[in-house]
């Protein structure tokens, strides 16, 4: 008979009528955890990919954002380990359904702030008039000395409003919920699917499903590119009008928008599970150990292939007596503990990297946010769904025990981190701003004590070193606003605006002519350009290498603990790695970028708002230094983990053995007893037909 993961192929009408009378099955199952995994993905990166228009919109650094991205494993932490271990002696279905809904309502929240926040303000020296053909004096002759403060910086009624101070915190809260509402998917759904599917079909299910939940990223960082280039206030602010483009250090694009359409997904993946059975169809391979040997045999020789799960009432307070031994019991396994320190030291590198991936790309190459997020979409996530898939495929093909997936999980992890190497020699240059990274004369490699926004070219002007309202001058150098690069007329409107008679491009160029400067940083980094495809094929390449260990690692976790704590295995690892990984990754990589800033935005309120340009230079070492390291730091704890893991074999294999010997005796035993009970019958028979005779 042919065995199936779902309701057996046998034409016995008895069969037929069970089957139609349940009809979800494990193929079903699959496929609402998929689309709950797709949903849940998308939404994540999405908020990835919003890191920077968030930064901009609210005035934040990158630490407040690490801790805005943190809130969502806080969320998890709150929850996982009771759902992990009540959930999967509940309805499991249902408890993921709620979770989706949870999700939901949290991405939702997410997107409040834009309608209760202002318009968005952008930071600016350039007046209104400029808009128009008059020619105005960024730098009037005669004006006072250079002084730090305007009146315009001063703190105003109701500017903590406009500032945006208080409104991430909506953006808090709403990530706290979703990871409330993603507590229970994976653990939960794992945990169903490795329960009702046959031992050799288990790691290509799960495969599947990461697989899955790595796609869902690409529409995540496809949607935050559409978003990224659609102006945040769309609808209410004449484009026309606009003196920046998607590329400038100012520009928020319509982050709210994405947020709106993630939860609608979300939303919709819960209905699914409202549907499904709390058991399924359970493989012979996995029948109850609480079977009696006589029930495992008539179960192995009715020619059935599966059986259903008795259901027993809850007992909760049973439930809860049972948890403190049983989460003694799987913490004293060290095969595990090992496996969760690796996993936390790597995850804490991943994540990390990936939080700040596209903001690294959109610095240090000098490319605008939607781009960035294009490329992560396209390029860098399918590497990592093909990897992910292909190492489930490797699992099932070669048929991988615990060892063999724990030597191929570490084997692509450490040739993808050697490739990795290559990312340190991929660098760009400084651009060249005036008084940030070159002097005015144009010398390049300033200290932080000889950086100064003022010479004697814009001595006689009256600016601001607040401002970040950057032009481009003829000769190829970026100056902070139109004032200090000494520009006295203007012309043209909007972003058509050319400056003119500007000094200091003048003394930088060591010519007398009239030079001008246009809106915008420079974007002449010819070097970088050539090394950029260099650095999304090496991308593409690691990504790919490192993910084929994914599965194998994922389906080592489940096979290293006993059956019965499988769930609440998957429960304290998501717990663990949110709590020492998702928590603090993104606030210390942040804090780090922070530390590489070259010049900061101000808040209308007065108070240090995003960052506007960071030292390159640096950013790449700390930024790389940092992802390289920690995951140096977990290969020497790998070399423990194989040795662990290796004695644990020899155990498993030893018991198994006594497990089977003793079977086979209690086998004997049984047949023997059979036997003088059947000759015992016969003599019996025989004496009662010879009373009977007589």
């Amino acid at each position: 008979m042919k065995k199936t993961d779902s309701w057996s192929t046998d034409t016995n009408p008895s069969s037929s009528s069970v089957k139609n009378s349940c009809p979800p099955t494990l193929k079903m199952f699959l496929g609402a955890l998929s689309f709950a995994y797709f949903s849940k993905a998308l939404s994540g990166s999405y908020m990835k990919s919003t890191i920077t228009q968030l930064e901009r919109r609210f005035d934040i650094p990158s630490y407040l954002i690490g801790i805005i991205d943190g809130s969502f494993e806080i969320g998890n932490l709150l929850l996982i380990a009771f759902v992990s271990y009540f959930g999967a002696k509940l309805h499991r279905p249902k408890i993921i359904a709620i979770g989706c809904v949870l999700m939901s309502f949290g991405t939702f929240l997410m997107a409040m702030p834009h309608f209760i926040i202002g318009r968005y303000k952008i930071e600016s020296s350039i007046g209104p008039s400029l808009n128009s053909t008059t020619n105005i004096s960024p730098c009037a002759a005669g004006s006072p000395e250079p002084v730090d403060d305007r009146p315009s910086i001063m703190p105003s009624r109701g500017c903590e409003r406009e500032s945006g101070f208080s409104m991430w915190i909506y953006l808090f809260l709403g990530n706290i919920l979703r990871g409330i509402g993603e507590t229970p998917i994976q653990p939960l759904g794992i945990s169903y699917i490795d329960d009702y599917s046959q031992s050799e079909n288990a790691a290509l299910y799960i495969g599947w499903v990461q697989t899955i939940s790595i796609i869902g990223p690409v529409f995540g960082y496809l949607l935050g590119s559409l978003c990224a280039k659609v102006y945040v206030d769309i609808g209410y602010v004449d484009m026309d009008s606009l003196t920046i483009t998607a590329g400038d250090a100012r520009w928020v694009g319509a982050w709210w928008l994405g947020y709106l359409i993630a939860g609608v997904i979300t939303l919709m993946s819960a209905v699914p599970f409202w549907f499904l059975p709390k058991s399924l169809p359970m493989p012979v391979d996995k029948h109850d150990t609480s079977c009696s040997p006589e029930e495992t045999r008539f179960i192995k020789d009715s020619g059935g292939d599966h059986k259903i799960r008795s259901e027993e009432p809850v007992n909760l307070q049973h439930m809860a007596r049972e948890f403190v031994p049983t989460l003694k019991s799987l913490l004293g396994n060290p095969v595990f503990i090992i496996y969760l320190c690796v996993t936390i030291i790597q995850f804490n590198s991943l994540i990390g990297m990936v939080t700040y991936k596209p903001k690294y790309i959109e610095q240090h190459y000098g490319q605008s946010a939607s781009k960035a997020n294009f490329l992560m979409g396209m390029i860098n996530i399918p590497a990592v769904a093909l990897g992910m898939f292909s190492g489930g495929v490797v699992m099932k093909k070669y048929k991988l025990g615990i060892m063999a997936a724990a030597k191929f999980a570490f084997g692509t992890s450490i040739l993808g981190y050697f490739l990795s190497l290559l990312f340190l020699a991929m660098g760009c240059e400084n651009a060249k701003v005036a008084g940030v990274t070159v002097s005015y004369s144009g010398d390049e490699g300033l200290s932080y004590e000889e950086r100064s926004l003022f010479s004697e070219c814009n001595s006689g002007c009256w600016c601001s070193q607040r401002d970040w309202d950057p032009v481009c001058g003829e000769n190829g150098v970026t100056y902070v606003s139109p004032c200090l690069a000494g520009c006295s007329s203007s012309s043209g409107s909007g972003r058509n605006t050319v400056f003119e008679n500007c000094r200091c491009v003048a003394v930088t160029d060591g010519s007398a002519l009239n030079l001008t400067a246009t809106l915008g940083q420079c974007q002449h980094r010819d070097g970088c350009d050539r090394v950029f495809p260099y650095f999304l094929t090496l991308s593409v390449l690691t990504s790919f290498i490192i993910s084929l260990g994914g599965t194998p690692g994922f389906v080592l976790l489940v096979r290293c603990v006993k059956h019965e704590l499988k769930s609440l295995a998957l429960g304290i690892h998501m717990l663990a790695t949110h709590i020492l990984a998702g928590i603090p990754a993104p606030i210390y990589f942040g804090a780090i970028i922070d530390t590489t800033c070259l010049k900061w935005g101000y808040k209308a309120c007065g108070g240090r708002g995003a960052c506007r340009i960071y030292n390159t230079s640096a950013y790449r070492i700390l930024y790389l230094g940092l992802t390289l390291g920690l995951r140096t730091v977990s290969f020497l704890l790998c070399i423990l983990g194989f040795s662990l893991l290796q004695r644990h074999v020899k155990q498993e294999e030893k018991t198994a053995l006594a497990n089977s010997s003793g079977e086979q005796e209690s086998l004997e035993k049984e047949e023997n007893t059979s036997t003088q009970r059947e000759q015992f019958m016969v003599t019996s028979s025989q004496s009662s037909d010879r009373e009977t005779h007589l």
